[in-house]
């Protein structure tokens, strides 16, 4: 059959020829081969004789790689005892009492110990590591001129923390003091041109980081910062906020009449949580961070509304030694009263310079602050840290001197019933 079909496909007046060995049959592959590996093999070799470098120019790191978890870099022996300092980690386990701070993160050992760690990148400092250890337990407190004019007392201080499973808890020391006069900034002495007084709270930090970055760069220092529990890194945020010189107060998510369509948060205070859950909630919220002032509500008509309800949370928060600042946001407020009652130091914000955020009726809100300053010798504002915000303060306290107004901060503004 193949030989017919042949026929059949020879055009006509053609021979058939016998077929030879293809072209490619007839290449010498096997040698070709050969002298293209012997090539390449002569090429890559005379290239690392002369080069003698494998990785070819690429950026390269060397190190040394040791089993076990990193260690210190070495220090220098004590040359009075001949043996070398603790660790910082081991110091801060020192601080522990014993049988604490076992399997926790390094986190956790902070807060447990009071130690404030700023990582590379923080306090301005790209790359520095700041260790801050507070005073050992028993430590007389520090005369008051020790700290610069300018700068806040180191925080956490020793006195005014517990430990609990929620990290450092305020609390009031056994020497009296608490964090409402602590942590607070002293207020510039006023010139006899300067016949009244502003204090502004900007609330809303933490949760984005350039907003608090923005806010703690562009406000002066003696206007007073409040942080909300949720954000992430809030230690590093309210350490830097601290070393430029804000106070700081701590948000506590409080139930709106809408909740919870409106939802401050996890951890919000209810008018329908019993006091222990409540106390609990409030518990976690205060572990997040230290150094505060006092705290602030965050929404909270609703519970703020409700005596029953605010009572306890007010009687908890004025027994650790903190102050409380009503943000004037609810004409429903009992905290007024109720703060007035348990005799602990309370602020009101008279003002809320952006409840339109327009750049037009900040200013106007600014001014009617002003006015009521004169008025009264001192007026309180309450702020979100919207960028417009921001900058519409900053560009209003660059005059405010000049026109006899001075800004203080929320802590100067702060009154104790009887006290």
């Amino acid at each position: 059959m193949s030989s017919a079909s042949d026929d059949l496909t020879t055009p006509l007046g053609t021979e058939r020829k016998p077929r030879g060995p293809s072209l490619l049959a007839r290449l010498p592959l096997g040698r070709i081969a050969s002298g293209v590996a012997m090539t390449l093999a002569a090429l890559i070799g005379g290239y690392l004789a002369l080069v003698d470098d494998p990785s070819g120019g690429d950026p390269q790191v060397v190190v040394q790689i040791r089993e076990g978890a990193p260690s210190a870099a070495p220090v220098p022996a004590d040359p009075a005892s001949g043996t070398a300092p603790q660790s910082g980690l081991a110091l801060i386990q020192d601080m522990l009492p014993p049988g604490s701070g076992a399997g926790t993160t390094a986190a956790e050992l902070e807060r447990e110990s009071g130690v404030s760690v700023t990582r590379p990148g923080g306090a301005g400092q790209p790359g520095a590591l700041i260790i801050q250890v507070p005073q050992a337990e028993g430590t007389p407190p520090a005369p008051s001129g020790a700290v610069p004019a300018g700068e806040l007392a180191p925080a956490p201080d020793p006195r005014l923390v517990e430990r609990t499973r929620y990290g450092l808890l305020p609390r009031v020391g056994e020497d009296g003091a608490t964090s409402a006069r602590i942590y607070a900034r002293p207020p510039t002495p006023m010139s006899l041109s300067e016949s009244a007084r502003v204090a502004i709270l900007v609330t809303g930090l933490g949760i984005s980081q350039s907003g608090t970055t923005r806010a703690v760069d562009r406000l002066p220092p003696d206007v007073s910062l409040a942080f909300a529990p949720y954000g992430g890194d809030l230690d590093r945020h309210v350490a830097r906020a601290r070393e430029d010189g804000h106070e700081v107060f701590l948000q506590v998510p409080m139930e709106p009449f809408d909740y919870p369509r409106s939802d401050p948060g996890p951890h919000t205070l209810t008018t329908e949580a019993s006091v222990e859950d409540n106390r609990d909630r409030l518990h976690w919220v205060m572990g997040r961070f230290t150094g505060y002032v006092g705290v602030v509500n965050f929404m909270g008509a609703k519970l703020t509304g409700d005596a029953a309800s605010l009572q306890p949370i007010l009687a908890e928060i004025g027994g650790r030694g903190l102050a409380y600042v009503d943000d004037g946001t609810s004409s429903r407020s009992r905290a007024p009263a109720l703060a007035a009652e348990a005799g602990m130091p309370l602020a009101v914000g008279d003002v809320v310079l952006d409840t339109v955020p327009d750049p037009d009726r900040i200013d106007a809100e600014l001014a009617r602050l002003e006015r009521l300053a004169r008025e009264r010798g001192i007026a309180v504002a309450t702020a979100s840290a919207l960028p417009m915000t921001v900058e519409r303060i900053a560009a209003w306290a660059a005059q405010a001197e000049q026109r006899g107004v001075r800004l203080v901060p929320v802590s100067a503004a702060l009154a104790t019933p009887g006290g």
